[in-house]
């Protein structure tokens, strides 16, 4: 068991328009200085904006590089350190920018209107790759006719994106610009999507990722000619992937049985042979932390054999190094936080971190792995809970919990509790800033929250204990967690409730259908029917698959006895939906099912639907202010109207 305590509270105003998130930190080629993003929420505009910065490695000589009003994304150095090219809305459109690292008028490059993702320079600092929609049907990217589609057809079963939409036969494609002239070029074509592209040291081709979600490869693309091989594992989504130096060989994070847990590759570029580094390290590499808005970051080789790659394990984040030749797997750099990006310098010995707390929002790290000195060198102050880690023994497992107190925590007083409920299911809880559970902390509640089986960071077998077993060993994991926690002589076992989104969702409907221990319930985005969420989820049809076992037809029994649908009539407990009307992940129409029944029960309900917002509005950093302050200002007071 371990504790901490801190002082001050962040209430949801504070949280939403009180914050700087600092984001995405650079590290330039000779780890002299340091580049990153500062994100805010623009009150006036109702949107979010961020400008870049840059320090020396000391957090010293701090300057910024560009102007607050816009919204600039994926930066990056140039191989030289000279320039920095980045994404921004400042043209109107979605454009690439480039501008001097010693400051000076940002030049456009090229823009597109749909966003623009994967920025790369080339070795040679000539060229910068990135990925955007193509649509062969308005290949010229015309004005779209302002009344909208009379219709809209397809053929295809990835048809849509949540937070896109509806894309029919459009795709997206590398592109590469000349930095000089500006004059740029589509390298690939066809009907799969390709993302993050990376060149090779020697310049000659790119790796990106290829194919469908959840069954993408990587493919080498030439960069001449845009002639594309697919390599590497097969079966399941290549997440992660970097070239060694001599470009001789491929590390790639792939999970082809598609079990939840990467594994480490190596492919041989000459041979065209892969083969299997690790299995089953009980490090997950880390891809992203969602929804943080940020490409994922990649491994970074040190040298022909070893490499660094950020990994999570037991709801802590750490960078480790990989040998290449043997599979051992080594943690440098750890500690009880949650990284969301890194990147180092080109020997691949300093490293900046972007990273979060329990009580600190957001900041930036750097390490020396040289000397093992750390320091940070911008963020926030420190704010939010005192918490306490405990574990809970069920069933042959150990699930690891945390408790979060307020910042006035007075172990004389009896607390209300709301258990909150994680994604996935094989997302994780840990040593990171949860948004909305500052915001309950901020009106007095504790919360308590934990990694049920089916979470990452344990292992491919525990990450596998949840398949088939939705409602199951999940749900009574996190009743006892819960019975753990109001053993507590400051809980008051009469005043619980129960927040959940998405999966988390899924299980707090789930629950109010089987006790009435809970005195209000929040449900997010839930999986509530689920024969309906496989036919109408943008994933439903690859990843339910995997979940459940196979789609509805071939078990119509397992797929009615584990959806809430099929137990909601009996709940009693009073229960707050919110829901993103522009959601594809789990769509709208689940949250209609369930505030229709909820109000069938006779239970009392309400239903908060958000014009526009896509799956994870409620807590990414460039959603729209208003909405994700009503969202945690709605959930607030719904507990403290009830509890």
């Amino acid at each position: 068991m371990s504790s901490q305590t801190t002082a001050a509270r962040v209430d949801p105003e504070l949280l939403v328009f009180g914050s700087e998130l600092v984001l995405d930190p650079q590290v330039s080629a000779d780890g002299q200085r340091i580049l990153y993003r500062v994100l805010t929420a623009d009150r006036n505009a109702d949107a979010a904006r961020s400008h870049l910065v840059t320090c020396s490695w000391d957090g010293a000589n701090r300057r910024q590089l560009t102007d607050s009003g816009h919204l600039d994304t994926l930066a990056r150095w140039s191989p030289d350190s000279g320039h920095v090219a980045f994404v921004s809305d400042r043209a109107e459109l979605h454009a690439i920018f480039v501008v001097p690292a010693d400051g000076c008028e940002p030049r456009m490059l090229a823009r597109h209107r749909s966003p623009i993702a994967g920025l790369a320079w080339s070795p040679d600092g000539t060229q910068i790759a990135y990925t955007c929609s193509f649509d062969p049907a308005n290949p010229d990217e015309s004005d779209a006719d302002k009344r909208g589609p009379s219709v809209r057809v397809t053929r295809r079963r990835d048809y849509k994106m949540d937070g896109v939409g509806f894309v029919g036969e459009a795709r997206s494609q590398i592109f590469v610009v000349e930095v000089a002239s500006g004059q740029d070029r589509r390298l690939t074509a066809g009907s799969d999507d390709y993302a993050l592209p990376q060149w090779s040291p020697d310049g000659r081709r790119l790796a990106a990722m290829f194919g469908p979600p959840f069954r993408a490869r990587l493919a080498l693309v030439d960069a001449d000619t845009g002639h594309t091989q697919p390599v590497g594992p097969e079966g399941g989504p290549v997440s992660l992937w970097a070239w060694s130096p001599s470009a001789a060989r491929i590390l790639i994070a792939a999970d082809p049985q598609r079990t939840y847990q990467l594994d480490f590759h190596c492919h041989d570029v000459a041979t065209g042979e892969t083969s299997r580094l690790i299995d089953d390290p009980h490090v997950n590499p880390l891809v992203a932390v969602i929804p943080i808005p940020q490409p994922p970051s990649m491994p970074i080789w040190r040298d022909e054999r070893t490499a660094i790659f950020g990994g999570v394990r037991a709801g802590a984040c750490g960078l480790y190094r990989l040998d290449c030749e043997s599979g051992q797997v080594e943690m440098v750099s750890a500690g009880q936080s949650v990284i969301v990006g890194f990147s180092s310098d080109r020997s691949g010995r300093r490293f900046a971190m972007a990273r979060s707390s329990l009580d600190r929002q957001s900041e930036i790290a750097v390490v020396d792995l040289g000397t093992g000195e750390a320091q940070t060198v911008a963020g926030s102050e420190a704010a939010g809970a005192g918490w306490e880690r405990f574990d809970v023994a069920r069933a042959g497992e150990t699930i690891e919990s945390w408790l979060l107190r307020p910042a006035d925590f007075k172990p004389s007083r009896r607390y209300p509790v709301v258990l909150d409920v994680h994604g996935g299911p094989n997302g994780w809880y840990g040593y990171g800033f949860v948004p909305h559970q500052q915001a309950l902390l901020s009106a007095g509640f504790l919360v308590v929250f934990a990694n049920p089986r089916g979470s990452a960071g344990y292992g491919r077998r525990f990450a596998g204990l949840v398949f088939r077993d939705w409602g199951g060993d999940d749900y009574l994991d996190l009743m006892a967690v819960l019975d753990a926690t109001v053993e507590r002589p400051y809980v008051d076992a009469d005043r619980v409730g129960i927040f959940g989104y998405s999966y988390g969702g899924y299980m707090t409907s789930w629950t109010i259908g089987h006790t009435d221990r809970f005195r209000a319930a929040v449900v997010g985005a839930p999986c509530f029917d689920l024969e309906s969420h496989w036919g109408s989820s943008d994933i439903g049809y690859a990843w339910d698959d995997v979940q459940w076992g196979g789609p509805p037809y071939e078990q119509p029994d397992w797929y009615r006895d584990r959806s809430p649908s099929t137990y909601v009539h009996r709940a009693h407990t009073p229960t707050l939906v919110v829901q993103g009307e522009a959601d594809d992940r789990c769509p709208v129409g689940q949250a209609h099912q369930l505030y229709t029944a909820l109000h069938e029960a006779g239970c009392e309900t309400e239903l908060a639907l958000y014009p526009g917002a896509s799956h994870l509005f409620f807590v990414s950093p460039e959603a729209r202010p208003s909405q994700r302050l009503d969202f945690m200002t709605r959930t607030v007071e719904w507990f403290k109207t009830h509890l």
